[in-house]
């Protein structure tokens, strides 16, 4: 089926920001990151962040004011080079798709929990209320799961629109961004009136994209092909038809990650990618790599089938860059 591109947003073209990823992240972002995107040609940087990391003694409410500027430092510097920030919670109180801690209470179901994640985001609204929309985005949470027992579509809708809601009560004019449903996977049609952008993911099939990766059970997965295994560009595109929908609904639709792990051989990795990228580019939908340097990125990959080029003391994947800057 044919659709107009999204126009609602522009098609932000860029990386994953990893600097503040996990529990154990220092918060130290590389100002040469931000130069590189900027002088390769891209426009958009997303910071999937943890919230415990600006918290202290494990309570929601004290914060570590020397971490939160840290991330100051971190949005600046992406403003200085002319890029977007879409600021993430990768984990929130109550949910993380990260298994590296398990959260006390359940965003979905706690109403502590919800109380918490809005403090929080009422915190970036204060904290950044000068910082321009589009500077600067809020992506609530990242990656929410399937519907069932932990999470009903019903505790999802509810969440949002209260987190949206105690987001605009400081910071009106915000881009808010949600991540779609099963991890990125099912847009939220139901949530179409709140104005905010929906960000899906582009990982499917899941054989390539995490092919030998040890967080997921990938040896369940067939051997990486493309086309392969009842998967090519036809069914890819029946997979992002609920996204063009939206798009051509008047939505401001993005993909905030995708990508392919370093185990899948790099011809699969450009076939695939290049077809994951016209179709979303036909769209006007743009695509945030994960990430930037690190397993799944054009620096430093750690990939065995690369010629590496040398790129100021790292190693730069030539291929998969020039292929993302023929659709940035």
């Amino acid at each position: 089926m044919q659709t107009k591109a999204q126009t609602a947003i522009p098609r932000w073209r860029g990386f994953n920001l990893l600097d503040m990823f996990t529990m154990r992240s220092r918060g130290d972002f590389p100002e040469d990151d931000f130069k590189w995107i900027r002088d390769f040609g891209f426009d958009f940087v997303r910071f999937p962040t943890v919230y415990r990391l600006w918290i202290e003694d494990g309570d929601d409410y004290k914060i570590n004011e020397a971490m939160l500027a840290k991330l100051d430092r971190g949005i600046e510097l992406a403003n200085k080079y002319g890029l977007h920030v879409s600021l993430n919670f990768h984990r929130g109180p109550g949910y993380s798709v990260n298994r590296e801690f398990t959260e006390p209470h359940n965003l979905w179901k706690d109403k502590s929990a919800l109380d918490a994640f809005c403090f929080h985001w009422q915190l970036m609204a204060k904290r950044y209320s000068g910082i321009s929309k589009d500077k600067l985005s809020f992506d609530l949470i990242n990656e929410p799961p399937n519907v069932g027992d932990q999470m009903s579509r019903e505790d999802h809708e509810r969440v949002v629109r209260t987190t949206v809601a105690a987001i605009r009560r400081i910071s009106p004019d915000r881009l808010v961004v949600a991540d779609g449903l099963s991890y990125g996977r099912e847009p939220m049609p139901e949530l179409a009136d709140l104005g905010i952008a929906p960000s899906t993911r582009a990982y499917e099939p899941m054989f390539i994209s995490h092919a030998g990766a040890s967080w997921v059970n990938y040896q369940d997965y067939p051997a990486p092909a493309w086309p392969g295994h009842g998967w090519d560009r036809k069914r890819l595109e029946e997979h992002y038809a609920p996204w063009a929908d939206l798009a051509r609904k008047g939505a401001g639709v993005h993909c905030g990650e995708g990508g392919a792990f370093n185990k899948t051989p790099h011809p699969i990795v450009l076939a695939w990618l290049r077809d994951v990228l016209e179709i979303l580019t036909s769209y006007g939908i743009g695509l945030a790599l994960w990430n930037f340097r690190g397993s799944f990125g054009v620096m430093d990959s750690g990939r065995t089938d690369v010629q590496y080029e040398d790129f100021h003391n790292h190693k730069l994947d030539r291929k998969l860059l020039a292929l993302l800057q023929e659709f940035a």
